[in-house]
């Protein structure tokens, strides 16, 4: 047993730390711009973490496709059937680009329609607007890039893909200091030039995976098999992304909805709440890197046909993930009076900040089971289909409507409507384990690409 428990925490080890890492930086450059802009100021710090909903939007939409990628290539994997495999990046890429050139579309020609779904305050509009235009182009970079690196995970190559989002980020936030700045004599663009700074970085990171394709270290890239018609195999990846997809946009869509509804109230609590959101980003990593582990990893077992290993493997996944979480949230309270040294907020904002900081200690436990169940275990089974479910009824017809009640109709203080928002992931819990417990979820889901 002891055998078993080393072989797996160094599975789950090789996969989670480049997953951290790269999650890691994505959210240290994130956050970069987060502490730069505060320099520039409190009005762009809250316009662009505005704007920014829509890279939040897409991001759902990508861990949505992600997931279906997950689900079926990590048990392809398994049974090493790459050609299986290219097809549904295919598949995968196809749905991507249709959906970000939708919302690319959008951001570059009418940014203050859309920055009006989030804020009525003008100033932050015309601010919001600017950056949206800009990086809307990023977003149809990311339909390749995004699931390429999601392939590379699902085959455990997390390193490569590690690599390749480290070199991106890592040179957008050097960029975003440069235009921010003005460093070696470059003119100050403020938000422009954060704008500059990420779609210059996802040209890059678009670029380093077509060379890795084209290098075919795993398969040489075969467009027929790639792009070609795959009838059951598509109707697989309908059958198992589509409510990943729905379950991800509904979830982020709801989180956007929080946003929006915050954002009506004042620009301290915009302001308080998007620093907030990123420390808790930041103290998640771990957490979040935990279920993508666990996804590719049982995902694999799965493949293999071992069941018995995959039920003691899931509990062992939740033992330390629960651990996790706990420290998580005990590290966010350490750090508190360090994020008021970090940033220049108002003394109203700074209130609003101790505040989420406080209730974000103990949300993260919470997020954190959820996420490695919904995201990781039960989608390493195939099973998209509850998530989507509980997502959608807890967030949609719970807290959003709670949520707007609060803040409109009853319009209680900012931090009371903040509290009820974030009693989400505890209405989820009860059903989340039950299902868990039934192992409904474990199911292998591969099929021969000739059928």
């Amino acid at each position: 047993m002891r055998a078993e428990n080393r072989r797996f925490y160094h599975a789950l080890a090789a996969l989670v730390i480049p997953i951290t890492i790269q999650n890691f930086i994505t959210n240290a450059v994130n956050s970069a711009d987060v502490f730069m802009l505060g320099y520039v100021g409190q009005t762009e710090l809250s316009a662009v973490s505005l704007a920014n909903q829509f890279q939040f939007l897409l991001s759902g939409v990508f861990y949505g496709i992600s997931s279906g990628v997950t689900m079926l290539a990590s048990q392809y994997w398994g049974k090493k059937d790459t050609n299986a495999i290219q097809a549904v990046m295919g598949i995968a890429m196809k749905i991507a680009i249709v959906i970000t050139v939708i919302l690319a579309t959008g951001a570059v020609l009418v940014p203050e329609i859309l920055m009006q779904i989030y804020t009525d305050d003008r100033t932050l509009i015309s601010i919001g607007s600017s950056y949206l235009r800009i990086i809307g182009v990023s977003y149809i970079c990311m339909s390749f890039s995004q699931v390429y690196l999601c392939v590379l995970r699902s085959m455990e190559r997390a390193h490569l893909s590690t690599f390749i989002s480290s070199v991106a980020l890592v040179m957008n936030v050097v960029l975003n200091a440069v235009f921010i700045f003005g460093i070696g004599g470059m003119p100050k663009l403020g938000v422009i030039g954060v704008a500059i700074g990420t779609v210059t970085a996802r040209i890059v990171e678009l670029l380093l995976c077509l060379v890795d394709a084209c290098r075919g270290k795993i398969f040489q890239i075969n467009l027929k098999v790639m792009f070609g018609r795959h009838k059951l195999l598509f109707q697989d990846f309908m059958k198992y992304a589509i409510p990943a997809l729905i379950n991800d946009c509904a979830w982020t869509v709801a989180f956007s909805m929080y946003s929006a509804i915050m954002g009506h109230m004042n620009a301290d609590v915009v302001a308080a709440s998007s620093v907030a959101a990123t420390v808790r980003n930041l103290c998640t990593i771990l957490c979040f890197a935990l279920g993508s582990g666990a996804a590719v990893l049982l995902g694999i077992e799965i493949g293999e046909g071992k069941f018995e290993e995959v039920k003691r493997d899931a509990k062992k996944s939740c033992y330390l993930t629960l651990i996790v979480g706990i420290l998580t949230g005990v590290i966010l309270l350490l750090i508190r009076p360090l994020v008021f040294v970090c940033f220049n907020l108002t003394e109203r904002a700074s209130g609003y900040l101790d505040f989420m900081l406080l209730i974000s200690a103990y949300y993260v436990v919470g997020q954190a089971m959820n996420t490695l169940l919904i995201a990781g275990v039960f989608r390493a089974g195939g099973d998209s289909r509850f998530g989507m479910i509980c997502d959608i009824i807890v967030m949609w017809f719970i807290s959003v409507p709670l949520g707007f009640l609060a803040a409109f109709v009853l319009k209680l203080p900012p931090m009371v409507v903040y509290f009820i928002l974030c009693l989400d992931e505890f209405w989820k819990i009860p059903v989340v384990y039950h299902h868990y417990k039934s192992f409904r979820w474990l199911k292998d889901i591969t099929r021969t690409l000739e059928e």
